[in-house]
């Protein structure tokens, strides 16, 4: 609450970690390895870089979240061409960069619904999205 007694709306970057958190726990919950987080380089970010259960294939995890009842729909569909085209090319940067060669890679989506505390409404795993 503010001074006012109204109640503090989160900031972007909040709402970001929460819903990036949410997702991290919800796979490590289903048995994948979180590698990176928040993974940078010139070209951008990759929200989650995780190993599948199996170990066999390297996914690229793009989280994105949404706190308003579905104004501006839902936060899979904010993932645009634009976006995708953005995470395979960082994607593609990445596994040079680290010199890794997986025998299998995917994108995936995780779309996280955020209540007004941060804590989760819901969360949604779109494996192979584009």
């Amino acid at each position: 609450m503010n001074p006012n007694g109204e109640p503090v709306k989160a900031t972007r970057q909040q709402k970001g970690a929460a819903a990036e958190q949410a997702a991290a726990w919800y796979l490590h919950t289903l048995g994948y390895t979180i590698r990176e987080r928040n993974w940078r380089c010139r070209y951008g970010e990759l929200d989650l870089i995780v190993s599948s259960p199996k170990g066999d294939t390297l996914v690229f995890v793009e989280v994105r979240s949404r706190s308003s009842k579905g104004i501006f729909g839902t936060p899979a569909e904010s993932v645009n061409i634009r976006k995708m085209q953005q995470v395979r090319a960082i994607a593609g940067y990445y596994l040079h960069y680290k010199g890794v060669n997986p025998a299998q890679t995917r994108f995936d989506v995780i779309a996280v619904s955020l209540l007004p505390d941060l804590s989760t409404e819901s969360l949604e795993h779109i494996q192979d999205a584009f």
